[in-house]
């Protein structure tokens, strides 16, 4: 069955742990990029029904990891240089509104210490080898900052960047000594916001994702 590696799942299931299995089989390369797949190739190699499968993969679609191909079934979505350069155009002109807005909101230690937790869970997932929870833990990063910032539709807008950036980002925490570059560059990202330096934190999240956008052209 080609690429395509998934483990049974031996109890009865909900579609929520079929959404999950799959997802991080395509996120940490377990099904090919160029593997062309079906709803009933999924169903047996999870070892379950069709019907949470088929609610799992709707959603996948939906959310623009998967991609139908007609008569001939599914395969992940594959993302163009040109796109790369659009998600991160879209992401930096966003981002910073979103830091020069939080910084005039002023939030409260409480609600930086959110931030903070998350980059503490994110050295734990570092830790643990556990790529996929560490980048969940960096995109909640980033919407968390426009959630902060009273942003709601700037924050729907980043949420539906989400999935094409996680197709990217497993690539570029994969790398060596990226993870912890991550963590650094968060920690500089929370000190300008707490030191209300707009001019620094902005820099700081433009070289963050630059730094990314860099780290994804070596994994190519």
């Amino acid at each position: 069955m080609g690429r395509i590696k998934l483990e049974p799942i031996k109890e009865k299931t909900t579609q929520e742990m079929v959404y999950r299995q799959i997802m991080e089989a395509i996120l940490n390369g377990d099904i090919g990029n160029e593997e062309i797949f079906t709803e009933v190739q999924l169903a047996e190699l999870l070892n379950t029904s069709r019907t949470p499968v088929r609610g799992a993969v709707q959603n996948l679609v939906k959310e623009g990891l998967l991609v139908p191909i007609p008569r001939k079934g599914l395969t992940i979505r594959k993302i163009t240089p040109d796109e790369q350069e659009e998600i991160f155009i879209l992401r930096s002109a966003i981002e910073v509104e979103v830091i020069k807005k939080l910084i005039e909101i002023n939030p409260s230690p409480t609600k930086l210490q959110l931030l903070k937790n998350i980059v503490q869970e994110q050295k734990k997932a570092m830790e643990n080898d556990d790529n996929i929870k560490f980048i969940d833990l960096d995109q909640e990063f980033h919407l968390s900052l426009a959630r902060l910032a009273n942003y709601k539709l700037m924050e729907q807008v980043l949420n539906n960047l989400h999935n094409l950036t996680q197709l990217m980002g497993l690539k570029a925490v994969s790398r060596k000594g990226r993870m912890k570059d991550v963590l650094m560059e968060h920690n500089q990202i929370i000190k300008a916001i707490e030191n209300r330096d707009s001019g620094l934190a902005s820099k700081f999240i433009l070289d963050h994702l630059r730094k990314t956008k860099e780290t994804l052209k070596l994994c190519r």
